[in-house]
């Protein structure tokens, strides 16, 4: 059985853990506790070099990279699918998943890590507010692909909406107008069951 490393307040872990839920696959999980500084032990760095999670141990494969893992899950458990079938179709949804995760996935860790995890006295507020500037400006031109959509491809849930769903939950504090069809996605987005039942326990909730 495949063994997955995580951490219960890892953003892009929850990815892997929304899409277990809708496959409705069991893999073996291995929480890293990164309070006891597991994740810089050689036996951890043997695994993951970078020291973070996700990290993914399948026989003689490893993957140390969340949109690979999910790849790595729908084509080996095809049902139900979360990739469309089309080339287009897939070709469009690795373009959203690389899009979160270059213009906007960091920009809302560089605000959110702090908000969760840092005495606000030692917050570096320039850098925060340049990310939500970056975050605001990724969110419009999301709001206009989203302007006749429910999910951002071939209006099927997939792999895309699934890589969103642990940002999207910190829409409320990122300090950015959200527009009101990124506002409904969200909404319904993280109100699906397999988001809910993986979010870190301090993640607000976003509301249309």
């Amino acid at each position: 059985m495949p063994t997955l490393y995580t951490h219960p307040f890892s953003t892009f872990a929850q990815r892997i853990h929304i899409a277990l839920i809708e496959k409705n696959v069991v893999w073996d999980v291995k929480v890293v506790d990164m309070a006891a500084k597991e994740h810089r032990s050689a036996e951890f760095l043997s695994i993951n070099p970078y020291g973070r999670v996700p990290a993914l141990v399948d026989g003689p494969l490893t993957l140390v990279e969340s949109s690979a893992i999910l790849d790595y899950l729908d084509a080996k458990h095809p049902s139900p699918p979360l990739q469309p079938a089309s080339p287009e179709g897939r070709a469009e949804l690795h373009m959203h998943i690389k899009l979160c995760d270059l213009q906007f996935a960091g920009h809302v860790s560089t605000i959110v890590f702090p908000k969760r995890f840092i005495p606000e006295a030692r917050w570096q507020r320039e850098v925060m507010a340049n990310a939500s500037k970056e975050v605001q400006k990724h969110i419009t031109i999301l709001d206009t692909h989203l302007t006749h959509r429910t999910w951002l491809v071939n209006e099927q849930f997939s792999l895309a909406d699934i890589a969103y769903a642990p940002f999207l939950q910190f829409l409320p504090i990122l300090d950015v107008e959200v527009p009101a069809h990124v506002a409904a996605y969200a909404a319904r987005l993280t109100a699906r069951p397999s988001v809910l039942a993986t979010r870190p326990g301090d993640a607000p909730v976003a509301s249309p």
